[in-house]
């Protein structure tokens, strides 16, 4: 798989390198967000988690819109333009005490986050052939977990130190990375379909995907994962540090267990699961979702939720580079970056969905309640994907699988 990865073109390993500065400069921040809001304002946790809410709905209306933008005139501008806005905006962030100004710049941060990481992964379906896209993917989902194996543990330090450490080195990390990518990233859309404008759809519109059954389906299910995930990345921060005392800094290294699993394991799991149909492996992988908030559920020391990160990110490693692969080959080629920004939309809507409920759950009736609300969502989730399955394995097999019969 390695000496594969070793064929993709220059541009994948140039854009690589921009994906490794953009990851490792976001998880500064985004894993103790909720935490540094709920510091900074002193709100409820209910009123934080309306915050997460603000930034889930700027990200759908956002990527909906970039999207298209990507689809029709390119990936590059959109990424580094992105890049700029969002350093401005982590600035403001570091002296924002007050919720009507978090509203505003959550949007803001929700907004413009998704670009960069929502063009990469349409570029990566641009430039691999589609055989080889889920290798891709899961090659990409090394390199950004190398980035978490060290930003939020380095997030950790700033935020015990200082919450504007954070927020201006990720400002600078995005204003640098914006200024290389100008001189290094080169536009991956093809020119004829810039210029093609007797292509209805690739000028702009949802209606044909949003008229895809499979995919749609495959995205109304795979929300559900992403609703566990979302409550693990942006709860679980401050379900130990109020409820067992566990200092920021030791919960960062809780994020970089499962960046180093990730790291470690991704080629082999990738090699493992593609010998099964991608939707009993999305089955199964939810499955570790459930024991691993389940163990959330029962653990009050690090260890026990270090054991219980271990068994989520088994689930992880089945789930992420399949779900993505999948997608990009159900994606006809002229509308990739939309059916790739749908997909990344999965997380934010999830994280829009989540936090709210977990956030209720925890005031009502338990903080444990948390977990075990997102143990049953991932629950149903393993079930929806079965009989997805167990509906379409023949169809499916045949055709989702394969390159999309549109033309390059």
């Amino acid at each position: 798989m390695f000496r594969k990865a070793l064929s993709y073109p220059r541009a994948f390993w140039v854009l690589m390198g921009g994906f490794f500065i953009n990851r490792i400069s976001a998880s500064l921040i985004w894993p103790f967000l909720t935490l540094v809001i709920y510091q900074q304002t002193g709100a409820p946790l209910t009123t934080v988690t309306g915050l997460i809410s603000i930034q889930a709905v700027a990200g759908l209306l956002a990527t909906s819109v970039f999207g298209s933008v990507m689809d029709r005139f390119g990936r590059k501008i959109p990424m580094i333009l992105s890049l700029f806005a969002s350093a401005g905006v982590l600035v403001l962030m570091s002296a924002a005490d007050q919720i009507w100004q978090w509203a505003i710049l959550i949007a803001l941060y929700g907004a413009l986050s998704p670009v960069f990481y929502v063009g990469t992964y349409a570029m990566v379906a641009d430039l691999v052939e589609p055989e080889e896209r889920t290798n891709a993917y899961a090659l990409q989902r090394m390199i950004a977990n190398v980035a978490i194996a060290l930003g939020p543990a380095l997030g950790g330090i700033f935020l015990a130190s200082s919450n504007a450490l954070s927020y201006y080195t990720t400002a600078i990390a995005n204003v640098l990375l914006a200024s290389l990518s100008i001189f290094l990233l080169i536009e991956t859309l093809p020119k004829h379909k810039r210029k093609n404008e007797n292509v209805p759809e690739a000028a702009g519109g949802y209606g044909v995907m949003l008229r895809d059954r499979r995919f749609m389906t495959f995205i109304s299910i795979f929300i559900l994962i992403e609703i566990s995930t979302a409550l693990t990345f942006t709860l679980l921060s401050v379900y130990t540090h109020e409820n067992f005392g566990i200092p920021k800094n030791q919960f960062g290294w809780l994020l970089t267990i499962n960046a180093v699993m990730v790291v470690a394991f991704q080629f082999g799991m990738t090699r493992l699961t593609q010998r099964f149909h991608p939707l009993l492996v999305l089955a199964g992988g939810a499955l570790f979702y459930v024991g691993g908030l389940l163990v959330f559920g029962l653990s009050n020391l690090l260890p026990h939720f270090a054991l219980g990160m271990v068994v989520l990110t088994v689930g992880e490693l089945m789930v992420s580079p399949t779900a993505t692969g999948l997608a990009a080959n159900m994606a006809p080629a002229e509308m990739r970056a939309r059916y790739m920004g749908t997909l990344s939309l999965t997380y934010t809507i999830g994280a829009g969905i989540g936090p709210v409920i977990g956030g209720i759950l925890s005031d009502s009736i338990a903080p444990q309640a948390i977990w075990y609300g997102g143990a049953l969502t991932a629950l149903i989730a393993a079930v929806g994907f079965t009989l997805m399955q167990r509906a379409s394995s023949n169809a499916l097999s045949a055709v989702s699988l394969q390159p999309s019969a549109s033309t390059e």
